[in-house]
């Protein structure tokens, strides 16, 4: 019965995080003033080779997952696949019924409330130990495995995204920046604020994010 119970309740802290990254992420497209920086490489590459931006982001998302199976020594982990999915479409239901349209709020506005869904639901995604973000459990593994904080694991592997992914062509904007710098680093934050403050469990996978 506890495991039952344990088990429900990280799931229902996954899904919150789906739907607060999800809510972000809409919102960092309803701003227009700029992407994320896996879409950023997304685009830059379909400068260049005729594949959709799901497809690019899912080669990522594939290629950071081997990574961390051959790192780990485990098999690959096929739940961060079902965030990518789940995400992607709940983000383009928001895009279709967009509730954010006609709100009396500035572009720059929308932008901060993206930044701060988007650290939260990540940092939920995390905690709940289920289906983290493929770009966020290489990340921890790299964190873990080399005593990296982890904002500094994962801005590298964004920073690297943003840069190759702006050579290839792929638009960047403040917003991009705003991702990159505020995402980031408030990610960590959050999960301690959860934990400490408002008493939510914590599954993750890392003692150094677990406080």
């Amino acid at each position: 019965m506890l495991i039952d119970r344990k088990r429900r309740n990280n799931h229902l802290i996954y899904l919150a995080g789906c739907l607060v990254f999800s809510g972000g992420a809409y919102l960092f497209i309803h701003s227009d003033l700029g992407t994320d920086p896996l879409d950023v490489f997304a685009l830059g590459v379909l400068e260049h080779v005729p594949v959709t931006v799901g497809v690019s982001q899912a080669t990522v998302a594939a290629i950071c997952l081997t990574v961390v199976a051959a790192w780990t020594r485990t098999r690959p982990l096929l739940s961060p696949l079902l965030t990518f999915f789940f995400c992607g479409s709940a983000i383009d239901l928001l895009r279709w019924s967009d509730p954010a349209h006609g709100l009396p709020i500035p572009s720059p506005g929308m932008l901060v409330c993206a930044v701060l869904l988007c650290a939260y639901g990540s940092a939920l995604i995390i905690m709940s130990g289920f289906g983290i973000r493929a770009i966020d459990l290489l990340a921890l593994t790299m964190s873990s495995k080399w005593r990296w904080p982890f904002w500094a694991a994962k801005g590298i592997i964004e920073a690297s995204l943003m840069t190759f992914g702006f050579l290839m062509g792929g638009p960047l904007g403040i917003g991009t920046i705003c991702f990159l710098v505020g995402v980031d680093l408030l990610i960590q934050p959050l999960i301690r604020a959860n934990f400490r403050v408002f008493r939510i469990p914590n599954f993750g996978p890392y003692k150094e994010v677990r406080v």
